[in-house]
């Protein structure tokens, strides 16, 4: 998953980040409304975790109006106020999950799997696409009954593409979802290296080539 994390306490961001990076994720960071606004513009994220004590506009300002504006982003609030009625107000407002501090990575990482199975309409734990099946909670991939051993990108790539089985996503897409800002530009042929392992180590038609636009996923009945 593309994260974002919006918290205005430094250390506490990056130690969530480090935590959800080290599960496989790719993620953001912000302090503030205004940059986390600006981000929401330029990448492609699967999911958010949201202060609601901020600097300037509070969390529940930002989360109403990215709501009024339709982004439809799931936000999980992640904050110190335990009321019953702060609580109901933060659903309201339109977030998918509420969670009091502290929270750990483990228990964070869960919630956020839950809301994106909820997102994209999937009712099971473990994706499953023909011959393929795929766990997301312990990053295992089976293909025929048989593991699979993949990088953290492979998996990050596969995962990108079991999310929209039904889409062609461009290299720009599947990238975004792969790296976050807080590391080196990726090689240029990074993606197409990743591409040909998936392949390699999966089956010939596990990822499908569009000429001129990307990458999908293939048909469920040519990877059974």
């Amino acid at each position: 998953m593309r994260l974002l994390i919006l918290e205005d306490d430094h250390q506490l961001g990056e130690a969530l980040a480090t935590g959800l990076r080290q599960l496989g994720h790719a993620v953001d960071v912000f302090r503030d409304g205004v940059a986390a606004d600006a981000a929401l513009a330029g990448a492609p994220f699967d999911a958010m975790v949201l202060d609601l004590g901020l600097p300037g506009a509070d969390g529940m300002v930002w989360l109403q109006r990215w709501r009024a504006r339709g982004i439809t982003l799931p936000v999980l609030i992640l904050t110190a106020r335990d009321g019953t009625e702060q609580r109901i107000a933060g659903l309201d407002a339109g977030a998918d999950d509420y969670l009091i501090k502290p929270l750990g990575v483990d228990e964070l990482a869960a919630r956020l799997r839950a809301m994106l199975r909820r997102a994209t309409g999937r009712a099971q734990a473990v994706w499953t696409h023909g011959a393929l099946q795929y766990d997301p909670a312990t990053k295992q991939v089976q293909w025929q009954g048989q593991a699979v051993d993949l990088t953290g990108r492979e998996l990050a790539l596969l995962e990108a593409l079991l999310m929209h089985p039904q889409r062609v996503l461009s290299k720009a897409q599947l990238q975004e979802k792969l790296y976050d800002w807080s590391g080196a530009e990726p090689e240029s042929n990074a993606l197409e290296v990743h591409v040909h392992h998936l392949r390699r180590k999966i089956a010939p038609g596990i990822v499908r080539t569009v000429r001129g636009v990307g990458y999908a996923l293939g048909a469920a009945e040519e990877t059974s």
